[in-house]
């Protein structure tokens, strides 16, 4: 289709007025396109967390507030990652099977408290490894598929006993998506989704996020042989693609604004709910831009969120997302 020529054509002529603006806009925004996530803590005190200005760790006599404030905000759901105690911490990262550990409490917890918000579970054995690893390593360093596979199959059922609504395997093993949702048909949770990390890259916007599950020290040698390599797009889709073979209900992107056209490859492919990761190491510079008195603090967490869902997002999981959405409501 040709244009008509200027001044036939005019694109400024929607941007004059804020009503015309939002008439014309391709893409909308709104509190129900986010998930929040919260750092859960052992014990009583809430932990700000220094590298995440704004963001702290919260006790489980907290969490339930948290809940009411994503809810009464029009936020849909709540992204937990436990901070596991150091002596709760081995090498097999046994804890995650734990039925009372931190992160089963808490999923309990907001349950109790906001039945009618959802609950999304990060099924990786990070959090719980001395060696701070995703999964179960050899004499050598080496991080071991199968075995692990096994382990993060347990730790998925007992989210999902605890009352979970998506389990969402962050560790980039191969097949486990497929073991997870075969042992949650045959143990009876047929309606617990599984959100899939498949495009989980290897990144340098990790670190803040490390010091808030308090594996920063604990990591021996990195993530290159199970994460992504930040140069790769088509393995991207060939990730996604095995995921949702072996019964994914959504996938994810992580980083988030990096890996935009990620995010854009995999809508397009597959036409399936994406979701993007919007990572601490983003969160961080946002807010020390902030700091800087370089940049506005709400426009910018607006924009950026809408990238996301211009991109072809579903929905974003940011640290920001109770300001936005306070933002959107206001």
């Amino acid at each position: 289709m040709t244009q008509p020529a200027f001044p036939a054509l005019r694109l400024r002529r929607p941007r004059r007025h804020g009503w015309s603006r939002a008439l014309f806009a391709e893409n909308v925004l709104t509190p129900a396109d986010l998930i929040w996530p919260l750092f859960i803590a052992n014990g009583d005190e809430v932990e700000p967390i220094a590298s995440l200005p704004g963001v702290s760790r919260w006790p489980l006599a907290q969490i339930a507030a948290r809940a009411e404030e994503a809810r009464d905000a029009g936020i849909p759901c709540l992204a937990l990652f436990p901070n596991t105690p150091r002596d709760r911490r081995s090498d097999d990262g046994r804890e995650a099977l734990n039925p009372d550990n931190l992160m089963c409490r808490a999923i309990r917890t907001i349950k109790d408290a906001v039945p009618d918000i959802g609950v999304l579970t990060d099924v990786a054995l990070d959090p719980y490894t001395t060696h701070g690893h995703d999964g179960l390593v050899d004499a050598e360093g080496h991080v071991l598929n199968d075995p692990t596979k096994e382990v993060l199959v347990g730790q998925a059922l007992v989210q999902a006993e605890a009352g979970s609504d998506i389990v969402a395997p962050s560790d980039m093993m191969d097949g486990r998506v497929g073991a997870i949702r075969e042992a949650l048909e045959a143990g009876g949770h047929v309606d617990v989704q599984i959100m899939a990390y498949a495009a989980k890259y290897a990144s340098a916007f990790y670190g803040p996020f490390r010091d808030a599950v308090d594996t920063r020290g604990l990591l021996k040698g990195d993530k290159k042989g199970y994460q992504m390599n930040p140069a790769n797009a088509e393995e991207a889709l060939r990730e996604v693609a095995l995921d949702l073979a072996e019964g994914a209900d959504s996938v994810m992107v992580k980083p988030g604004l990096p890996y935009l056209d990620i995010v854009r490859l995999v809508k397009e492919r597959f036409e399936v709910p994406v979701f993007a990761y919007q990572v601490s190491g983003e969160y961080a510079m946002i807010e020390l831009a902030v700091a800087a008195g370089a940049a506005d603090r709400d426009a910018m967490v607006l924009e950026t969120l809408m990238a996301f869902k211009r991109a072809g997002a579903s929905g974003v999981l940011s640290y920001h997302a109770l300001h936005a959405a306070r933002l959107m409501g206001a």
